[in-house]
């Protein structure tokens, strides 16, 4: 194939020209400064309504919340890509908390207008969602109402956000410093390298095992050298949680969660039933491929191992043309924006030291752009991750007829629309396998998938549950956590590990995420969630893709449970829809058991 020459760096001047040292970035942040007073000012003279004819104000209101929130995320936005790319930008590190102060200011704002208006009378409140002005947000609305009313006071909201810069959110921030400075020092193909914690990790899915396993317990041995200062930096976000809820009354640490994510614990439950009940499949599968490693039973570092011994790669040109290709079959505008994100260089691809491990996709909602993070090495692995980003950005496209203050969507449906993505690419790659060789490697990397989001992270949200009742009681060793991950990882494996890794805890930067917490179940529902809504394109064709839009605009404005119920008809409180995706996945499992048979 061609290459066309797409950047695998993306372009951030487009933004604040300058990087780190950007004086218009400076401007900006001033900028955002003064406005942040001005609203501030508004609210102060804000007086809960008395009449529908009090919604002009409200939306006047609401209006200027919208303008300084979306240059405040623009700029955070674009400082958190600074600090990915290169996690040695100190003048980033300083930015970054410097938004952090600038945006508890603003939510303290947010936080006091939200309760002036949350005292509005029930009869009032219902003639003002019926105005001109604000029937559009009655559902946000509504949420805001409930949210204010399970808290504390103003003044007591407003001084925990305060001490959270601090006291919450630099813990998170220590984290992203101690991972930055880690360095690994190996010897890949001959040759002497120093790796950063991301390209160290892709090492993971290597055809040569001893460098599977050098990579594995090299990080290893980084993250026991500093499991102490991990083991604070979680036992100390997870205490200011617990202690917020304590105040609150809130006697679940999955209240948060699962409010946020607009679910139900029934709906988690169900979920969760219906993968807990169906893993034989995949023990089982994890048991053919230690055989076909050469193993008894399979390793942690040997869980990304290639099964063939030619695995397909892409260099990064075309795997960028096999994801465009394909998205142009399911419809023509996620083909069409995701070769403008291509042109425009929206994707920081480049394989090199120093940036921070994992990918993701961040919005520019005043530009209305997006920018994708991640290290491609040409696994087909990657190519999936790629595709799997561009999902995301996607949805923020989609989004943007809708006015800002209903593009707020939970991290669930945020994980269907990128997971929707992924498997529009894993599925053509395995039906474009010339050989069952080729055939085998591409359906395991989709088996890996299904055993990653029913097994990895069900012992994700298994640790997380079981650290934080523990952490009740008080700090909780690193020690400890490393026993509580062993315990979680073999329970959700199903026995079907030699060795585990029970410092996963303090490779994961999922656990110090301060801005959501329990960053781990909606990965799973997003995936099987996002099962029917494909079943339903593979159904209908190039007809779905409008379909797909109106469903990705309803995802910030109505729970899952009403989503599902409006655009697939199905009942996600019930294990029987859980149990539809958890098949699909097995049928995967079973040809790649009968095709591995067949080629001995």
């Amino acid at each position: 194939m061609t290459k066309v020459g797409y950047s695998q760096v993306w372009d951030l001047d487009v933004f604040f020209a300058g990087g780190s040292e950007s004086q218009e970035l400076r401007a900006h942040l001033d900028a955002s400064k003064e406005e942040i007073n001005i609203v501030e000012e508004k609210v102060a003279k804000f007086h809960t309504p008395v009449s529908a004819d009090d919604g002009k104000k409200v939306f006047e209101l609401i209006e200027a919340i919208k303008g300084t929130a979306i240059n405040l995320r623009e700029a955070g936005a674009v400082i958190g890509c600074f600090l990915a790319a290169n996690t040695k930008d100190k003048k980033a590190l300083i930015l970054q908390g410097e938004m952090g102060a600038l945006s508890a200011k603003f939510a303290n704002i947010q936080l006091r207008f939200k309760q002036t208006l949350a005292k509005t009378d029930a009869e009032v409140w219902q003639s003002l969602l019926e105005t001109d002005e604000l029937s559009q947000f009655t559902f946000i609305l509504n949420e805001w109402r409930e949210e204010v009313q399970m808290k504390l006071s103003e003044e007591e909201e407003s001084l925990i956000t305060a001490l959270s810069v601090d006291g919450y959110q630099g813990w998170g921030q220590l984290y992203d410093q101690l991972v930055g400075d880690i360095e690994i020092q190996m010897t890949v193909n001959g040759e002497e390298k120093s790796l950063s914690v991301g390209q160290a990790n892709n090492l993971s899915s290597n055809k040569n095992e001893e460098i599977r396993k050098e990579a594995f317990e090299k990080l290893t041995e980084a993250w026991k050298s500093k499991e102490d200062f991990f083991a604070s930096a979680l036992n100390h976000l997870a205490g200011f949680r617990l202690a917020v809820y304590d105040k609150r009354g809130w006697d679940s640490v999955l209240q948060e969660p699962l409010m946020r994510n607009r679910m139900s614990q029934e709906t988690l439950d169900a979920m969760w039933s219906a993968i807990s009940a169906n893993k034989e499949p995949f023990v089982s599968y994890l048991s053919a491929k230690a055989k076909m490693i050469g193993k008894e039973k399979i390793d942690w570092y040997d869980l990304d191992a290639p099964v063939t011994a030619s695995t397909k790669t892409m260099e990064y040109e075309e795997g960028a043309e096999f994801i465009l290709e394909q998205f142009g079959k399911f419809g023509p505008e996620l083909e069409a924006f995701s070769r403008k994100a291509f042109n425009e260089s929206w994707i920081e691809a480049e394989d090199r030291p120093n940036k921070r491990p994992g990918g993701f996709c961040t919005g520019m909602p005043k530009s209305e752009q997006s920018r994708i993070f991640m290290t491609y090495s040409g696994s087909m692995s990657n190519v999936a991750t790629l595709a799997h980003e561009l999902g995301h950005a996607f949805h923020s496209y989609a989004l943007r007829p809708v006015h800002y203050m209903n593009r707020q969507y939970a991290m669930g449906v945020a994980e269907t629309a990128s997971t929707f993505a992924e498997m529009i690419v894993a599925d053509a790659a395995v039906k474009a396998a010339e050989t069952n060789e080729e055939k085998v490697a591409l359906l395991e990397d989709k088996v890996q998938r299904s055993v990653a989001f029913f097994m990895n992270i069900h012992a994700r949200f298994l640790f997380e549950t079981r650290f934080y009742e523990e952490r009740k009681h008080g700090v909780v060793p690193a020690a400890r956590l490393n026993e509580l991950m062993e315990e979680a990882q073999r329970e959700a494996y199903g026995g079907a590990l030699n060795t585990v890794h029970p410092h996963f805890w303090a490779s994961k930067l999922h656990f110090y995420i301060t801005n959501t917490p329990f960053y781990n179940f909606p990965y799973t529902f997003g995936y099987l969630f996002s099962l029917s809504i494909y079943a339903k394109a593979l159904a209908e064709g190039e007809n779905f893709e409008q379909k797909y839009l109106s469903l990705l605009r309803d995802t910030a404005v109505m729970s899952v449970e009403d989503l599902a119920m409006k655009h697939l008809g199905e009942d996600i409180t019930k294990v029987d829809f859980w149990e539809k995706g958890v098949a699909l996945c097995v049928k995967d499992v079973e040809e790649f058991l009968k095709i591995a048979s067949k080629e001995g």
